[in-house]
């Protein structure tokens, strides 16, 4: 077996083990075959995009690239807008971009990415129908939380975007993508998570972030909470579990 074969062989295990852990393993069998169209009525009408919503994104990206709105911008290698489907259904929030992300210039590719990307996969979706992205477009310094007044600087970005998407769900990835679409919330993201609040007549789900699922590996009870978070999404947006 060579070094490519060895790898897609080890990439196919470490799934089927996430899968396993979150009690998802059905899913993995399917993605071996033609997905069928999800079935059942969507709880919340769609949307859908503006007409001209890539030309409102392609200059709103442009804008974030030089934006220097707040001091996050002086420490920045590359601003990282977010990535995705500009018609997407589901939209997932976190944080602020870590080293490979400022890096590369592209949100959710490191270690934490490579978490989401698998929970995206176990929940019928390919990475490419969604849309990602960040509370804050530049990286904090240390990977630390972003200050209020940087997400009070960024967020706009953020609001636009939702504005020319209109995904029909949000995913709040995390404690600082949960207040801003819960503000003033007193709980912890254990008490939070996995019942859906209102944001401007979106749907908005909190969960944990990507990054405490592998700061607690061997913990398959946290898993499982994001696991249960993801079905009450999907049954949302009318998407089948098997």
């Amino acid at each position: 077996m060579d070094d490519a074969a060895d790898k897609s062989h080890a990439d196919l295990v470490e799934r089927l083990k996430f899968f396993r852990e979150i009690g998802a393993e059905m899913i993995f069998t399917s993605e071996l075959r033609p997905r069928p169209k999800p079935q059942g009525s969507p709880a919340t009408p769609a949307a859908g995009p503006r007409p001209d919503a890539t030309a409102e994104y392609d200059a709103l990206q442009r804008e974030i690239l030089v934006c220097r709105k707040c001091p996050l911008a002086a420490g920045r290698t590359r601003a990282v807008p977010g990535e995705g489907n500009l018609a997407a259904e589901l939209m997932f929030v976190g944080e602020g971009p870590g080293h490979d992300e400022d890096v590369q210039g592209r949100p959710f590719v490191g270690r934490a990415g490579q978490m989401l990307t698998k929970i995206i996969a176990a929940m019928t979706f390919d990475r490419a129908d969604v849309f990602i992205t960040n509370i804050v477009k530049c990286r904090p310094p240390e990977n630390r939380v972003p200050h209020k007044d940087e997400v009070a600087a960024c967020t706009p970005y953020l609001v636009a975007q939702i504005g020319a998407i209109r995904p029909r769900v949000i995913v709040a990835l995390g404690k600082a993508a949960t207040d801003f679409f819960v503000p003033n919330s007193l709980g912890s993201m254990t008490q939070l998570r996995g019942t859906f609040y209102d944001w401007n007549g979106i749907p908005v789900m909190p969960t944990f972030h990507p990054s405490y699922l592998i700061r607690n590996e061997g913990n398959r009870a946290i898993k499982q909470m994001v696991w249960d978070d993801m079905q009450k999404v999907m049954a949302r947006l009318g998407r089948s579990k098997k």
